[in-house]
């Protein structure tokens, strides 16, 4: 298993069958620059074009249509001390009547201080002057190419990944992927320092990123998404409208269920209907996201 250390030159708008970036064994990790969801680099300078452009595709080694791509995310490092939001509230979230009040979009610049470890206005208005959220680093999209030689936009997310923006791909968490072509043709971009459930206000604080992530593929098939972190297991819908997103979540739990934990219909449902926990990953893109969790401590492996 060794380490790669990759500078990209091109960046993708699409997440689909391209040219590799990089050949990769199974159980390599690598180390890759991100630019931010609108193609700024560690410089502040604009190398590739919105929306949300991604690094990769990498292809790795004996990744095959059927099998499942498990990505380890190892690091995610801040490559400057700036990234940005909009305001206000997007309108996918609020009440359709309030709409024609709403301020109009801005962006505002936060300072990122990776010594402190917190993320601050740097024109704060009145009531945040000493608001200082911890660094919370996420990918907000990711994922490997679909089927049939299409292409997904980088805006959007499905069954293979995409711009989900969920708070719980974050350093420590292994994701799965569904593999559809050879070599999987993983992409990763579009780093948040910070951002809360559902991405209310169509962004994270977006800046550019050095990511780490171990690569292995597993010889078992998946329909969405899957997730595991040190306390919990997740599965992903991502559809609109949000109920068919979480039909997405909760039927792939199910099978998840069955499949490692031994568990048939009726031991899932009574399991998942006590103890799941619903996340939202974002209400802001063309497919929302919803992730279906479960602890592990309620969990005993088949």
């Amino acid at each position: 298993m060794a380490k790669h250390r990759f500078t990209p030159t091109r960046y993708h708008n699409t997440l689909g069958t391209a040219e590799p970036c990089l050949h990769v064994s199974d159980g390599d990790t690598v180390v890759t620059d991100t630019v931010d969801a609108s193609g700024l680099d560690a410089h502040e300078v604009t190398v590739a074009s919105r929306p949300n452009p991604m690094t990769g595709p990498f292809f790795i080694e004996g990744a095959e249509p059927g099998d499942t791509l498990a990505v380890t995310i190892e690091r995610l490092t801040p490559s400057r001390a700036t990234g940005w939001t909009y305001s206000p509230l997007a309108v996918s979230v609020l009440d359709p009547a309030s709409i024609p009040d709403r301020p109009k979009v801005e962006r505002a610049v936060w300072r990122i201080d990776n010594n402190a470890g917190t993320v601050r206005l740097a024109e704060p208005p009145p009531g945040l002057e000493h608001f200082a959220p911890a660094i919370a680093p996420m990918i907000g999209c990711f994922g490997v190419a679909p089927p049939l030689g299409q292409a997904f936009s980088t805006a959007t997310s499905a069954q293979n990944g995409g711009n989900m923006d969920y708070r719980l791909f974050a350093p420590g968490t292994t994701a799965w992927f569904p593999v559809s072509v050879p070599g999987a043709l993983f992409y990763l971009g579009d780093g948040h320092a910070c951002q809360g459930d559902g991405e209310i206000v169509g962004t994270g604080i977006e800046t550019s990123f050095e990511m780490e992530v171990t690569l292995k593929v597993l010889k078992r098939s998946i329909n969405w998404p899957r997730g595991e972190t040190a306390d919990d297991i997740f599965t992903v819908g991502n559809a609109r409208p949000l109920d068919q997103a979480l039909q997405h979540a909760t039927t792939e739990m199910s099978r998840w269920l069955g499949e490692d934990f031994g568990l048939d219909a009726r031991a899932a449902a009574h399991l998942m209907g006590q103890v799941v926990r619903y996340d939202v990953g974002n209400v802001f893109n063309p497919a929302y996201t919803v992730a279906c969790r479960i602890a592990k401590r309620w969990l005993t492996r088949a």
